[in-house]
C-alpha cells in the first residue's frame, strides 16, 4: 500500500513538472508605462478635435487598420489621412467621447521574441459614444484597439476592432426611403376588432382564439423584456372581467396595419376607450388603451404590447 501511494505521488509530481515545464515567458506586461500615457493622450486629443496634438503622438510611418475588415491586402490609413479624420469625427458627432470601459484598463506589452525594433504593444478596451448630428443615430459601442509604439514613444500602428453595423444605420438614415405599406382596411385589422368586441361581450375563449399558442403579452407597466404567456394573460383578463363591467369599448379613430419591408414585420396599431364600471364601488371609469399587435404570415397574433394608465383603474 505504501509503495502504491509513493508511486502515485511520483507520477503526480512528474505530471505537474511536465505541465509547468511547458510554460515559457515572452516579455513583460505593464499596467503603467509611457506608451500607455502616449496612447491615452492621443485619444484625448482626438476627442477634443486637436489635430495638431494628435499628429505629435504619431510616427511619420503611422498606419491605422480596421481589424474586422476581410481585405487582407489593405494598406491601411496613413498619418495624413488619420489626422484629417479628427475633424471628420468632430463634424459628424455631438457628445463625442472615448473612455475606458468600466472595469478595464490598458496593458503595455514588451515582447522578447521577434522584437528587434524595441516596440511596445498597447491594448485598450474603450467605449465610444456620441450622436450623429445629421441623423440623430446614437452611438454607444465597445472598441478594442491595439497600438504599436516605437522606441521614440510615437504611435506607429493602430488596429481597431468594433461592430460597425451602427455606421450602416447612419448611412441608411441619410436618405429618405420607404419601408412597406400602411393599410386602413385589412384582414389583420378585422382580427383586432373581432377579438376586442369578443372581449367586450365576455367571450374570453373566442378572444384568445385569435392569438398563436406561443404568443407573448407585454404592457407598458411591466419590466421591459418580460412578457406573459397566453395562459397567464387569459387568467389576468378573466380576473379583469370579474372586477369590472365593460359597458362598451369605443374605437378611437381607426386602426392602422403596417406591413414592413424590413424583417417582414406585420403590425396593427389600434386605439380604444374602455368604458367600465368598477364592481366594488360602482364607479364609472374611462380607460384609454393603445395596442400594438404583431401578426405572423397565417394571420395569428404572436405578440401584443398594451399601453394604458393603471392609475385610472384605482382612482377614487
Amino acid at each position: 500500500m505504501k509503495r502504491a501511494t509513493k508511486l502515485c505521488f511520483v507520477i503526480a509530481f512528474l505530471s505537474m513538472t511536465a505541465v509547468f515545464s511547458q510554460k515559457k515567458t515572452n516579455g513583460t506586461v505593464y499596467i503603467d508605462h509611457p506608451a500607455i500615457t502616449t496612447v491615452e493622450a492621443m485619444t484625448k486629443a482626438f476627442v477634443a478635435g486637436d489635430a495638431d496634438k494628435v499628429a505629435s503622438y504619431l510616427a511619420d510611418d503611422f498606419k491605422a487598420y480596421n481589424g474586422v475588415k476581410t481585405n487582407r491586402t489593405d494598406k491601411g490609413q496613413d498619418k495624413e489621412s488619420f489626422i484629417k479624420s479628427v475633424k471628420g469625427w468632430q463634424d459628424a458627432l455631438d457628445y463625442f467621447s472615448i473612455t475606458r470601459t468600466n472595469g478595464a484598463y490598458p496593458d503595455a506589452i514588451e515582447y522578447k521574441k521577434d522584437n528587434d525594433k524595441d516596440v511596445v504593444w498597447v491594448q485598450t478596451w474603450e467605449d465610444l459614444k456620441g450622436m450623429h448630428k445629421t441623423t440623430g443615430v446614437k452611438i454607444n459601442m465597445p472598441v478594442h484597439r491595439l497600438y504599436v509604439v516605437n522606441k521614440d514613444n510615437k504611435i506607429q500602428t493602430a488596429i481597431s476592432y468594433s461592430n460597425e453595423s451602427i455606421f450602416d444605420e447612419i448611412g441608411s438614415s441619410t436618405s429618405v426611403r420607404t419601408n412597406g405599406t400602411i393599410y386602413n382596411h385589412h384582414d389583420n385589422i378585422n382580427t383586432v376588432r373581432k377579438l376586442t368586441y369578443a372581449y367586450e361581450n365576455g367571450d374570453l375563449d373566442k378572444t384568445m382564439s385569435y392569438y398563436s399558442d406561443d404568443a407573448k403579452f407585454m404592457d407598458i407597466n411591466i419590466e421591459f423584456g418580460k412578457s406573459l404567456t397566453k395562459t397567464e394573460i387569459k387568467e389576468d383578463w378573466a380576473k379583469f372581467l370579474k372586477d369590472y363591467e365593460i359597458v362598451s369599448i369605443e374605437m378611437i379613430g381607426y386602426p392602422d396595419y403596417l406591413e414592413y419591408e424590413m424583417n417582414n414585420g406585420r403590425e396593427v396599431l389600434s386605439w380604444w376607450n374602455y368604458h367600465l364600471i368598477r364592481k366594488s364601488d360602482k364607479k364609472a371609469i374611462s380607460l384609454p388603451m393603445h395596442f400594438s399587435n404583431s401578426f405572423d404570415a397565417d394571420g395569428k397574433i404572436v405578440a401584443e404590447m398594451a399601453y394604458y394608465s393603471p392609475a385610472l383603474l384605482s382612482a377614487k
